[in-house]
């Protein structure tokens, strides 16, 4: 078992809405646009000690849209962009390709994995040695807000005016950037 030292709080951020701008089904590398503050949060984030956690639904792959090659490469090529403005990108992206009304026929699944299911940040703990009482989600969809109350851990709603709210979020915000004055909290508790 990890000593209580050697854990790291996490800051799981759903991709479109929080970190790239939503325009549906967002796969293809001409539409990456990084929104306004999200390098620079992420950057700050690393520099409190929080490991950045992409958990993201890709239901475009069992609706046929695209393949999962071009979710990997659109992540890449995040990577690159993160990278390039700030030295820092997200330390893991995570995705489930599958819904239960897809059309390609091997992802046309109910899962555990598509959020507000947890296995994603299940996943995540396998890989990395995470602090859970200090971590967080950040989504702009109810189903992310629901995820983060599985897994027992504060649900920011970005209030995009895209996506139904959420009742009862930890808080809602306007964009990833407000997370960080908790996560300065959080960081001072230590």
């Amino acid at each position: 078992m990890e000593s209580k030292k050697n854990l790291r709080p996490a800051a799981f951020l759903d991709r479109d809405g929080v970190i790239v701008r939503d325009l549906g089904y967002v796969y293809r590398l001409e539409d990456l646009e990084i929104l306004p503050q999200a390098a620079e949060t992420i950057h700050e984030l690393h520099q409190l000690g929080f490991l950045v956690i992409v958990i993201s639904n890709q239901a475009g792959v069992a609706k046929g849209k695209y393949a999962e090659s071009d979710v990997k490469a659109f992540h890449l090529a995040l990577q690159a962009e993160l990278i390039a403005k700030t030295s820092v990108g997200a330390d893991a992206y995570y995705y489930c390709p599958h819904h239960p009304d897809g059309t390609v026929p091997a992802y046309a699944i109910a899962c555990d994995c598509r959020k507000p299911g947890i296995a994603l940040l299940q996943k995540a703990a396998e890989d990395f040695a995470i602090d859970w009482s200090k971590s967080f989600f950040v989504g702009d969809r109810r189903s992310d807000i629901e995820c983060a109350e599985k897994a027992k851990i504060p649900g920011f709603q970005i209030l995009s005016g895209q996506y139904e709210v959420h009742p009862h979020p930890f808080a809602n915000i306007q964009g990833l950037a407000d997370v960080l004055t908790y996560a300065r909290n959080m960081k001072q508790r230590s």
